[in-house]
């Protein structure tokens, strides 16, 4: 039986502590290094990324935007990051937020998710505005290889909210539907609990600055990937009151550049990492 990436997260959390550490090398973060804003700037900042977190935090995310805005070399430094990642132990998330139908979908899933694409992640980011279904063949080749896609569902950005809080269409005489995100938090649900070979397949992104769901995220069956703390003003007794009830293991806070100003120092970074799995830990046991 394959093991999902629910489970796979969730061991790794038991080891370090819960949380997700981004891997933004921005224009800023790089000149903040004391590096050139180019591949090889790149490279240093991700392969010292993944020397400052292997063994103290759980996950890691390398946003793909940074890499991608380099081309062919940028996606090149973005190969060697990942593959640095899994000789670490390090369960990885590329931030791609793909979304598209069909053999469209496919073919992005086969990039992040395959096992024989040199692209390959432990998990990939995805919007569902074409329709969670639409994201079906991700869902079929994470399940095949206890890998996981995490669906953007209640982001941390102001802007999102209008579309996410919008009412779907109810039917007869019951008024409108639930919200747009609690939609989708449900039909992720049916997704890990029966809906999939594999358990826990599923994920979704849910802002840690945001107020509690009216859909019981205990009750997701996948990770939960929380951005929005530090920079955005999420904290970690908010995070323990929103997420409040969900099964250990299964909340990534995320932190980025609040965490990422510790380097260029490797003992910096990691202590900095050290002290958030920590102070995440204890808030949401």
């Amino acid at each position: 039986m394959t093991v999902g990436f629910a489970e796979r997260v969730a061991g790794a959390v038991a080891s370090t502590g819960p949380l997700c550490a981004g891997i933004d090398p921005s224009s800023e973060l790089l000149h903040h290094w004391g590096l050139d804003d180019t591949p090889q700037g790149l490279r240093s900042f991700g392969l010292g990324c993944v020397e400052a977190f292997a063994g103290v935090v759980p996950v890691v995310k390398p946003q793909v935007a940074f890499f991608e805005r380099m081309g062919s070399a940028g996606m090149g430094v973005l190969e060697e990051v990942l593959a640095a990642c899994r000789d670490a132990g390090l369960l990885a998330i590329a931030d791609a937020k793909r979304g598209d139908i069909g053999s469209t979908m496919a073919a992005y899933a086969s990039a992040w998710l395959d096992p024989a694409s040199p692209l390959v992640a432990d998990a990939m980011t995805a919007l569902a505005y074409l329709g969670l279904g639409a994201l079906q063949p991700a869902f079929d080749l994470a399940a095949s290889s206890g890998r996981g896609v995490i669906v953007v569902v209640r982001s941390s950005n102001p802007e999102g909210r209008s579309l996410q809080e919008a009412r779907t269409a109810g039917t007869g005489a019951d008024g409108p539907g639930p919200a747009v995100e609690d939609m989708l938090l449900g039909e992720i649900a049916a997704l890990n609990h029966g809906g999939l070979p594999t358990a826990g397949t599923v994920g979704a992104v849910v802002g840690a600055t945001r107020t509690r769901s009216a859909f019981d995220l205990a009750a997701l069956g996948g990770v939960v990937l929380a951005p929005g703390v530090g920079a955005q003003g999420g904290t970690a007794d908010g995070a323990a009151r929103l997420f409040a009830g969900c099964p250990p293991g299964t909340v990534l806070p995320s932190v980025s550049r609040s965490l990422l100003v510790a380097g260029p120092d490797t003992a910096a970074l990691r202590a900095s990492a050290a002290q958030e799995c920590a102070t995440f830990g204890a808030a949401l046991a």
